[in-house]
Formats: structure tokens, C-alpha cells, sequence
């Protein structure tokens, strides 16, 4: 048993926690080969490799995430690979002497190219690549191989044997799923400990994608399914992105620490954090779990791996001044909309005519919310209303969609900047990002004058009515009515607002906004658990939810779901004086959708 080995049965190890926001929160962009500062400002990776030694870890990375020879090359480094992985090797060590007490160095492996690179690459020539890595790693002494953020199951399992086969340095394997419970490739946690047990592992875990709760859910399965040590390194919530170039996470260090202490009472024995974390989480984490020892947790033996709507259009019911009530739908995973068509016709059996398409936040395939409104349309002639988000797509691309969805008979759309669903690795630096949300409305309202987004001339004009997104819960909220105004400027028709769970700054809002004389839709979203309003309070940036609603959900344990729903419906027996209608954003839920409809 090397030291590294016998620590982590011996107590719990705290990680550190990103390398790469700190290396972005000093100037550097998320799109250059960032391992490449080892060479070029060692200096820089240093002084954050002492920071999380100063905050209390045991264990502190390479700064070599990428540092392989595919990697590199995606992002235009022509460095060596070899001199990138030994440069951060010697400075993690030097950090490591200075520490004064037991540390470990691990050295970061990635995989060997992105996710949206593996059509394109042969599992030899990842192999090929991760065993160039792990060679330097090794030669420059690391004390634990790390394999991170590997989304298929395949992939890490190549690495994992690549490693193995040129040092007898401990491997930690770690998988990172989506918040379906899902790696990218759809294996299960269950899956993934199960094939990873088989294998020549000192520990195997999860990182990154997952905020810190969606992290417990994973770490409870594998501790369930593996006999072996449990690593948890999520990230730090959701990020939000600022000024149209920078990404912020915005999770408190009490927040992440209380689940760091949740994941060593679940089994973990290895605790980190990734994408967002600071210096700042991991010194509070390391505070929670001091002097913990992993807990016993019992274990099962692994297993092998295995026509217009007949009642008048969303913009007819608002200029007649009637209260518009809607229901939120997302496409199902998969190239079929019959699940969903089938919801859509139970709630119009309800009294439900206007229906939200709302694009589904997950990697896996799914029909666009365009196609299934277009869908709903034309099988039960349901007005549909589609959001169309900009955040993959050019504004020639966006355009196209936008033209022949008008020509189908679509007619109501709300404009989104969104979010890529996270995949791993800096997701959030994928994405096109040509325009915004304002952008988006510009040009529909260009369509509609007859003009297309190069200001040409059009044969006909369209005859969009538009809508936008504003968030009553905005931390700025100056901010974010400006942000809104833009949107009524450049077009926008009607707003939906984003869930709220209070009224009070929903009102203060729309009173900013009354002299704009513009239709409001409330959006109501029936909380079904504290772990959820947890989860939306501390990770998902811009929801607000009052410490009265948290307390009552907490305290109603398993009652939660119907306390939730009763706080919702409260909401909802009072949006008739406050908004022009109202959005059910019930997850389909039909219970959920009658019991607020009725409080109408």
C-alpha cells in the first residue's frame, strides 16, 4: 500500500478545488491551452497551488488538465508535451515542500480530446495520447494519477488501463454525469462502479458538470456499488455569464461545505472541488470534515457492466385583456414527440390552452422546441408557443429556423439567450454566442418589418408576436430592469418572468416597468422538496427564494411536495392583480397543473 493509498483509508482527504477558474479569474481565457502556463508563468500556478495549501488540502493537482498531445493541438499549442507535464509537476512539488506537513500530489489527466471531438479520433490514438501523458506524469513523480471529467464510459476505462500499463502510481478514475443520474455515453452510476471495480483502481468517483447536490445523489450510488474509496468534486453550482465573455459561479463556501461533510458521511473519501470552486470553498469544506474517517457504509458487490388554437392565440387573449393561463412542456429525451403530445392533449382536456415549449437543458438528444411546437400545431391544432434560444447558433442559422417555422403556421415565439448543457471540461465555454436574447428580438422584429438580418429586403414580412424572459429574482435588479427595457426596445411584445417564489420583488419590478405598458405572464413552479429549493437557492444563479419558504419546506420533510404546492397556489390566487397571466411550469405534473389553474 503506497502513502497515498493508506491515507485514504485512513481518513477523509480533502482536494483542492479549480484550477482552471482561478487561471481564468487572473486573465486568462477558458480557450487557450492553459497547461502551457506552466511554462510560460509557473509563477501564476504556483501562488494558486499555495493558496489551496493554505486553505487546508491534503492533496493539490497538476495544472495539466489538456496537457495531452490531442488537446493541445485542438487549442493551438505547439509546446511539448513532455516539458508541459513535467513543468507542472516540479511546480505542485515545490509547493508541496513548502507546505510543511503531508501532502499529496496528483498529477491531472483529461480526457484525451473533447466530447465533440471522439467521431473523429480512434480509441488507439486517445490511448496513444494518454499514455504520452501519463509517461511525463509519472517520470516527474506525481504521487496519484487523477483521470478526470471522462463523460463515456469506454474512454475511461482505455485511460484507466493505458496508465496502468507504464506506472504503478495509484489511479483515481473519475466519471462525470449529467443531472439525469447519466455519464454523457448514458451509463448509470451503478454501471460505472461497477466496470471501474474490475479495474486496476485505487479509487474511483465523479467530477465536475454537477453542482454539489445533484454530486451527492452519484456519490450515494457508487459508494452503493464499489467496495473501493469514493472521490466527490463537483462544481460550483451553475455558472452565470458576465459582460458577454466571462463566466462567474456564485455558491457559497457554507453552502459547498455542508455538502463536502454530506459526501463523507455518504462514504467519500476523497473530497474536491472543480469547475467555480476557490480557495475559499475548499478552506470551508476542509473546516467541515477535519479529523472525519470514512464512513462505513454498506456496499452492495459490484456487478458486471452491463391549425390555430380554436380559442384565439396568445396575442389575441392579451389584446382582449383576458387573463392568459399556460402550461410549461419540454421535449422528451429522444427524436419522438409523442410523449409529449400526449401531455399537451390531458392538459387542454383541463382547460389548458396556451402551451410554453421550453428547450430541454440536458446533452442528450431531443427534439428542438420549435419542432415540437410545430408538432403540437399540427397534431391537435394547439397554439404553441416556442422558445428559441441563441447560444449555438449564427444568426444566419437562427434565421433560417425562424423563417420556416413562420411559414408552418408558428407565429408566438420567446427569445432566450440560454445556457449549453453542461458536458464536462469548461462546458460553458462551448457555444456559438452571436447574438443574445436582444439580438434575437431585433431580428424577428426586422422580419417583421420585412427586413432580414443584413437589413435586405424581404419578398414578405412575418408576423411574429415576440416575447422575452425577465427575472423578478435578479441579484441587481437595476441591472436587470435595463436589461429588460433593451429587450422592449428592440421589439419585444409580452414577458414571461423567470419562476418566482415571492411576489413582493415581481411587483417592485413591474412597477419599474409599468410606464412601458407591456403584457405580463407570472411564472409558478410548485416546489416538490427542500433538497430542490436548496438546490435552486444556492446553485442556480438568480433564484430568489425567502427563508420562510425554505424553513417550511424543511420542516415538512416528506410532506414537502404538498406544502410547496400550497405556497404556489397562494402565489397563484393573487397573480390576477399582479400580472396579465400566468405560466404553470409544473414539470407535467397534471395534479400540480389543476390545483394551480382551480387557485386562478
Amino acid at each position: 500500500m503506497t502513502g497515498f493509498t493508506a491515507a485514504l483509508s485512513e481518513s477523509v482527504l480533502v482536494c483542492d478545488g479549480a484550477m482552471g477558474t482561478m487561471l481564468h479569474a487572473a486573465g486568462n481565457s477558458l480557450d487557450r491551452a492553459l497547461p502551457e502556463l506552466n511554462l510560460t508563468n509557473a509563477e501564476l500556478v504556483s501562488t494558486i497551488h499555495e493558496s489551496y495549501l493554505s486553505a487546508g488540502v491534503d492533496v493539490i493537482q497538476t495544472n495539466t488538465f489538456g496537457a495531452s498531445r490531442l488537446r493541445l493541438a485542438e487549442q493551438g499549442s505547439t509546446g511539448s508535451v513532455r516539458d508541459i507535464n513535467l513543468a507542472g509537476v516540479r511546480i505542485a512539488r515545490e509547493a508541496q515542500a513548502k507546505a510543511g506537513r503531508r501532502v499529496f500530489v496528483a498529477g491531472s489527466v483529461s480526457p484525451a480530446v473533447a466530447a465533440h471531438q471522439r467521431p473523429q479520433v480512434s480509441p488507439a490514438e486517445r490511448v496513444a495520447a494518454v499514455r504520452e501523458q501519463v509517461s511525463a506524469l509519472a517520470e516527474g513523480g506525481v504521487d496519484v494519477i487523477i483521470l478526470e471529467t471522462f463523460g463515456y464510459l469506454d474512454e475511461l476505462a482505455e485511460a484507466v488501463a493505458a496508465a496502468a500499463e507504464i506506472t504503478a502510481t495509484p489511479i483515481i478514475a473519475q466519471a462525470t454525469f449529467t443531472p439525469d443520474g447519466c455519464t454523457l455515453g448514458g451509463e448509470t452510476a451503478r454501471e460505472v462502479a461497477s466496470a471501474l471495480s474490475q479495474l486496476p483502481v485505487a479509487a474511483l468517483g465523479t467530477n465536475c458538470t454537477l453542482g454539489p447536490q445533484h454530486t451527492l445523489t452519484v456519490v450515494a450510488e457508487l459508494v452503493r456499488y464499489t467496495a473501493l474509496p469514493v472521490s466527490a468534486q463537483p462544481n460550483a453550482g451553475l455558472p452565470r455569464r458576465i459582460h458577454g465573455r466571462r463566466f462567474e459561479y456564485h455558491i457559497d463556501g457554507d453552502y459547498f461545505a455542508r455538502y463536502a461533510r454530506r459526501y463523507a458521511e455518504a462514504g467519500a473519501s476523497l473530497i474536491g472541488g472543480c469547475c467555480g470552486t476557490t480557495p475559499t470553498h475548499l478552506r470551508a469544506a476542509a473546516e467541515q470534515i477535519a479529523a472525519l474517517r470514512p464512513e462505513p457504509v454498506p456496499r452492495r458487490a459490484a456487478i458486471p457492466a452491463a391549425a390555430p388554437a380554436e380559442h384565439g392565440g396568445l396575442a389575441e387573449r392579451l389584446a382582449a385583456g383576458r387573463f392568459v393561463v399556460a402550461t410549461e412542456i419540454a421535449p422528451p429525451p429522444g427524436s419522438a414527440g409523442d410523449e409529449a403530445v400526449d401531455a399537451a392533449a390531458a392538459l387542454r382536456e383541463r382547460g389548458i390552452e396556451q402551451l410554453l415549449v421550453s428547450p430541454r437543458q440536458s446533452a442528450r438528444a431531443h427534439l428542438s422546441s420549435v419542432n415540437l411546437a410545430l408538432q403540437l400545431r399540427q397534431r391537435l391544432g394547439a397554439e404553441a408557443i416556442a422558445t428559441v434560444t441563441t447560444w449555438d447558433k449564427t444568426i444566419m442559422a437562427l434565421q433560417a429556423d425562424l423563417l420556416g417555422a413562420h411559414a408552418l403556421g408558428m407565429r408566438t415565439v420567446v427569445c432566450a439567450t440560454g445556457n449549453p448543457p453542461l458536458r464536462g471540461d469548461y462546458p460553458n465555454v462551448d457555444g456559438i454566442w452571436e447574438v443574445d436574447s436582444v439580438g434575437l428580438v431585433e431580428l424577428l422584429a426586422g422580419l417583421n418589418q420585412g427586413r432580414d438580418s443584413d437589413g435586405l429586403t424581404l419578398a414578405t414580412k412575418t408576423s411574429f408576436h415576440i416575447g422575452a424572459r425577465f427575472n423578478p429574482g435578479a441579484p441587481d435588479v437595476a441591472a436587470e430592469v435595463a436589461r429588460t427595457r433593451a429587450k422592449l426596445h428592440a421589439g419585444a411584445q409580452f414577458l414571461i418572468t423567470r419562476p418566482v417564489y415571492e411576489l413582493d420583488t415581481f411587483a417592485r419590478m413591474t412597477a419599474e416597468l409599468a410606464a412601458d405598458q407591456v403584457p405580463v405572464l407570472l411564472a409558478l413552479a410548485p416546489l416538490r422538496s427542500f433538497a430542490e429549493a436548496d438546490f435552486l437557492a444556492h446553485e442556480v444563479p438568480g433564484v430568489t427564494i425567502p427563508d420562510a419558504t425554505l424553513r417550511a419546506l424543511e420542516r415538512a420533510g416528506d410532506g414537502a411536495a404538498a406544502v410547496g404546492l400550497d405556497l404556489a397556489a397562494d402565489l397563484a390566487s393573487r397573480a390576477r392583480s399582479l400580472a396579465q397571466g400566468v405560466v404553470l411550469a409544473c414539470d407535467g405534473d397534471i395534479v400540480a397543473v389543476e390545483r394551480l389553474h382551480h387557485a386562478l
